[in-house]
C-alpha cells in the first residue's frame, strides 16, 4: 500500500484524480491505516482544500467512526458546496449532534432538497416527529420541492392517522399522486400501518397500475390491523390475476393462518408454497414452525425444524420461542446452547424468547448468565431484550435490577413502559408504578390497553378506589380505549375488596357483554369478607351455572359457613363440591436452588427434604416461643 502511495506522489503530484482514486482504494480496502496516509499525502500536497477530495474525506472519517477530523476536514475546505454542507449533516445526526446539526444547517448559504431531506430523516431517526414534521412544513415553505425520497422517509415513521393524511395531502398537492406505483405502495403501507384500512382499498382502487409489492402491502397491511379473514381473501384475490405470489406474500398470508389458529388454512398454503418452490426459503420456514407451534402441534414442529438442512438464526428464533411458548424452558435453553455452538449470532428476538422461558420456571442466577451474554453481544439498549430483561427480573422479584435497566434506555417504546408497569405492580410498588404511569402520559408514547390494565392492577392492589375509578371513568375519553373484561375485572375487585359491593354491581350492570366467572369470583370473595352472605349466595349460584366443575364456589361458601358455624350448610357444601368437582386441579409452588427446580404440591404430605424442612421448623417454633412471640 505504502508503495502505491509513493507512486502517485512521485509520479502525480499535481493530479487529484490520482487521489480520488487512493480514496476509492480505501473503501475497497477497508483500510483506516490506508486512509489516513491517504489523507496526510492530500495536506502534504495541499489538496486537503480542494471541495472534492475533501467531501470524500470527509464521509471516510464519518464511516470509521472519528467525527472530530471529519469536521476538521469539513473546516479545511476552501470551497464548500452543497455536497459538504449536506455530507457534514449526516455526520452528525450519524453521532447523535442533533443540536449542532440545526446549527450547521441554519449556516447554509444554500439548502437543497437533500439537505432538507437530512434534517427531515435524522430526526426521524431519533423519533423525534415533531420536529421532522416541522422541517418537513418549512421545506414546503421555503418552496423547496419534496422529492419521492421526503414522501417515503415521512411515510415509513408517522405514527399517528392525522400525520398520515397530511402527507397524503402533501403527495396530491406535489403532483406525485398514486398513479406512480412506488409511490401508491408506501401510502398503501402507511395506512394498513395505521390501520386507516378504507383509505389503504382506497389507494389501491385509485392506482392505474399495481405490482407485487402493492398486493403485499395490502395484504399486510389487513393483517396488521387483525383482519385475518379479508388478507385471505385479498390473496384468493391476487391468485385470479397476472401477479404470481412471492416469499414475502407467503410469508404474510402463513402469519395470518398463525394468528387465526386455522391449521388447515396454513398447510393448503405450505403445499402451494412447496409447488412455487419457496418452502427452503427460512422466512417461509419459520413461519411453518410458527403456524405449527401455535397451533399445539410441536412435535411437527420439531421434526419441521430437524428436516431442515441449512438452519440459520431465523429457524432457531422460530424454535426456541415454540418452546418457551408451550413451557419448555430448559429445551429452549438447550436449543440456544446449539445455536451458539454452531457459531450463529443471537437476535433480539433469540434472547427475548429465551428469557421469557427462563422467567417462568429456572433459578435467578440462570437469567444473570443470560443477562452478562447480552450486554457482551452489544443488545442490552435493544427495546425487545431490555423489555424480555425487566420482565425476567420482576418475575423473579429483582425489581431493582429491572426499575435499573428500564432507566438506563436511551428509547422507551410502548412495550418497555407497560412491562415495568406491570414489574413493579405484581412486586407490591404500586405506588412507584402509577409514577411510572403519569411519566409516561407527560413524555411517552399513548398508552394503551394494556398499559391501563397495569395500572388498575396497581390501584387495586394498593386499594386506591378513588384513583382507580377516576381512571377507569376516563379511558375512554382521555385514551380512546373501551374498557375490556380485564379492565372491568380489575375495578369490580377494587370494589368489591374495599366493601363498595353496590357500586361493583353497578359497574357490572353496565358492563357490555356478559360478567366473566373471575369477575363474579371477586364479588364472592368480596361479599363473604364484609359479611354479604345473601349476595354471595347468589353470585355463588351464578359461578355454578358459568362453570358447574369449579370448585371456588364451593370453597369459599364453605369456608364462610364454616365461620359462622353454619355446620349443616358445611356439610351439604362440600358434599356438592365432591359431586360436581371430583378432579378439582391441585396447587403447586416451586423454587430453583442450585440449577434445580423444586415442585411443592397442596396435596403431597412428604416435599423434597420434608425431614429437614419440619425440623427447620420446629427450630423456628421454638425460637419464636423463647422470645414470647406465641
Amino acid at each position: 500500500m505504502h508503495l502505491v502511495v509513493k507512486q502517485f506522489h512521485g509520479l502525480h503530484r499535481t493530479c487529484f484524480s490520482r487521489y480520488s482514486y487512493l480514496i476509492d482504494r480505501c473503501w475497497w480496502i477497508r483500510s483506516f491505516n490506508f486512509f489516513k496516509i491517504v489523507h496526510a499525502q492530500l495536506v502534504k500536497v495541499g489538496f486537503n482544500h480542494h471541495t472534492f477530495l475533501g467531501n470524500r474525506s470527509i464521509e471516510l472519517y464519518c464511516h470509521y467512526g472519528i467525527l472530530d477530523d471529519a469536521l476538521k476536514v469539513f473546516d479545511d475546505i476552501a470551497r464548500k458546496n452543497c455536497v459538504s454542507w449536506n455530507i457534514c449533516l449526516k455526520g452528525l445526526f450519524q453521532f447523535g449532534h442533533l443540536d449542532s446539526a440545526r446549527l450547521v444547517f441554519d449556516e447554509m448559504p444554500v439548502k437543497d432538497v437533500v439537505s432538507w431531506n437530512s434534517m427531515i430523516s435524522g430526526y426521524l431517526s431519533y423519533g423525534d416527529t415533531g420536529n421532522a414534521l416541522g422541517f418537513f412544513s418549512k421545506m414546503q415553505n421555503a418552496g423547496v420541492r419534496p422529492s419521492q425520497y421526503t414522501f417515503s422517509i415521512l411515510m415509513s415513521s408517522v405514527s399517528c392517522a392525522c400525520h398520515g393524511k397530511q402527507v397524503h395531502g402533501s403527495i396530491i398537492r406535489s403532483g406525485m399522486n398514486s398513479s406512480n406505483v412506488v409511490i401508491g405502495n408506501s401510502i398503501i403501507s402507511m395506512y394498513g400501518r395505521l390501520g386507516l384500512l378504507d383509505y389503504a382499498f382506497a389507494v389501491f382502487l385509485t392506482m392505474e397500475e399495481v405490482d407485487v409489492i402493492s398486493w403485499n402491502s395490502l395484504i399486510w397491511g389487513c393483517y396488521r390491523s387483525g383482519y385475518g379473514e379479508l388478507a385471505l381473501d385479498q390473496f384468493c384475490f391476487m391468485r385470479t390475476t397476472r401477479h404470481s405470489p412471492d416469499q414475502f406474500t407467503i410469508s404474510t398470508v402463513i402469519s395470518v393462518c398463525c394468528d387465526m389458529r386455522d391449521l388447515r388454512k396454513g398447510v393448503q398454503i405450505l403445499n402451494f408454497s412447496i409447488k412455487l418452490g419457496f418452502f427452503s426459503n427460512s422466512i417461509i420456514s419459520s413461519a411453518a414452525i410458527d403456524l405449527f407451534s401455535k397451533c399445539n402441534r410441536l412435535e411437527a414442529a420439531e421434526r419441521l425444524f430437524k428436516e431442515l438442512d441449512q438452519r440459520d438464526s431465523a429457524l432457531y428464533d422460530s424454535m426456541i420461542s415454540s418452546y418457551a411458548r408451550h413451557g419448555f424452558g430448559e429445551a429452549a435453553m438447550q436449543l440456544f446452547a446449539l445455536m451458539m455452538r454452531e457459531n450463529l449470532r443471537p437476535t433480539e428476538f433469540t434472547f427475548s424468547s429465551v428469557l421469557s422461558s427462563l422467567s417462568d420456571f429456572l433459578p435467578a442466577d440462570q437469567g444473570v448468565h443470560l443477562h452478562s451474554l447480552v450486554v457482551k453481544v452489544g443488545m442490552e439498549s435493544e427495546a425487545i431484550v431490555a423489555s424480555s430483561l425487566v420482565q425476567m427480573y420482576s418475575k423473579v422479584g429483582l425489581i431493582k435490577d429491572a426499575m435499573k435497566i428500564f432507566a438506563n434506555l436511551v428509547e422507551k417504546d410502548l412495550v418497555s413502559w407497560n412491562t415495568i408497569i406491570m414489574g413493579l405492580t405484581f412486586n407490591g410498588c404500586v405506588l412507584k408504578a402509577l409514577d411510572i404511569f403519569e411519566e409516561l402520559i407527560s413524555k411517552g408514547p399513548q398508552p394503551d390497553r394494556i398499559t391501563l390494565a397495569g395500572v388498575l392492577l396497581a390501584c387495586n392492589y394498593g386499594n386506591f378506589v378513588d384513583e382507580g375509578m377516576k381512571i377507569f371513568s376516563s379511558m375512554e375519553k382521555d385514551y380512546g380505549i373501551i374498557p375490556g373484561e380485564e379492565h372491568y375485572s380489575c375495578i369490580v375487585d377494587l370494589l368489591s375488596r374495599a366493601g363498595k359491593l353496590k357500586e361493583a354491581m353497578d359497574v357490572i350492570e353496565a358492563m357490555p357483554c356478559e360478567p366473566s366467572f373471575t369477575i363474579w369470583g371477586s364479588v364472592l370473595r368480596g361479599s363473604l369478607v364484609h359479611g354479604e352472605l345473601e349476595l354471595g349466595e347468589k353470585v355463588a349460584e351464578k359461578m355454578t351455572e358459568l362453570e358447574p366443575n369449579s370448585s371456588l364456589p364451593y370453597s369459599v361458601l364453605a369456608r364462610a359457613y364454616e365461620m359462622r358455624g353454619r355446620w349443616e350448610n358445611v356439610i351439604r357444601v362440600r358434599k356438592a363440591m365432591k359431586d360436581k368437582s371430583p378432579n378439582s386441579p391441585i396447587g403447586c409452588s416451586w423454587i430453583g436452588i442450585r440449577n434445580h427446580v423444586y415442585i411443592f404440591k397442596a396435596d403431597q404430605l412428604v416435599h423434597h427434604g420434608g425431614r429437614d424442612i419440619y425440623l427447620a421448623l420446629r427450630l423456628l417454633f421454638w425460637q419464636m416461643k423463647v422470645e414470647n412471640y406465641i
